[in-house]
């Protein structure tokens, strides 16, 4: 029987990777730059590429997660391990909250100030379908100080599971974590503007910067109530 338990942790953690800006603002940051340049065809094309970028490379890094716990830790992590990724989780809950965003009006995020112009350079260079599918890539990479405690809980949380759910859940966890993206696309294809998003976003920045750490220390106390205590 499947493990409630684990399937939750993977589901958590990806609602708390959704949550994260840093691959929406990239996707917002190519939708501006190609709108103005390019049919609307191969804006859809750029964005279905950046997409699928993040999504392949959120599979790749969670999957890489399962067979290294599963060689390391011959599958699952001892309960000290398990405490100490919770303390991670929490302080990582506590940027979120102060530290995630910089300060004013704006939603620039943390990223050092090299890393943010050049992020927003490659995505006004971006031309091509590769160029689009690396800027994916490059979004998750630079999102990973945040999302790689979470695929590390994920994982092990994973490989609890039943043979045949492990799969499965590794899907699930990466479906989730670019739902907000799939939701962008869907919204300007229905008549909603870049403008329109980044509106909602600025006026909406607090209350996401507190749900994204109210999601990281939620997980949290569960890993520690159901598979540290709870054991």
């Amino acid at each position: 029987m499947i493990d409630l338990v684990d399937l939750g942790i993977v589901v958590l953690s990806g609602v708390a990777h959704a949550t994260l800006q840093l691959g929406l603002g990239c996707l917002l940051l190519l939708y501006h730059a190609s709108l103005g340049k390019h049919v609307q065809k191969k804006t859809k094309n750029l964005v279905g590429s950046f997409i699928s970028g993040v999504g392949l490379m959120n599979f790749l890094i969670l999957a890489s997660a399962c067979f290294i716990l599963a060689v390391v830790a011959n599958g699952c992590l001892s309960p000290l391990s398990l405490i100490i990724i919770t303390v991670v989780i929490v302080l990582l809950a506590i940027i979120m909250w102060f530290f995630y965003y910089r300060r004013g009006r704006t939603t620039e995020l943390w990223l050092p100030k090299i890393v943010a112009k050049y992020i927003d350079k490659r995505a006004k260079l971006t031309e091509s379908d590769t160029e689009a599918f690396s800027l994916g890539l490059l979004a998750c990479f630079a999102e990973m100080p945040f999302t790689l405690v979470l695929m590390l809980v994920s994982a092990n949380a994973i490989l609890c599971l039943p043979d045949v759910w492990r799969g499965i859940a590794v899907v699930l966890y990466t479906v989730i974590s670019i739902l907000p993206l799939i939701i962008l696309r869907y919204a300007i294809r229905h008549g909603k503007t870049v403008v329109d998003v980044q509106r909602w976003r600025n006026k909406n920045k607090n209350f996401l910067r507190v749900m994204s750490g109210i999601l990281f220390l939620v997980l949290g106390i569960y890993i520690l109530a159901f598979k540290v205590i709870g054991q």
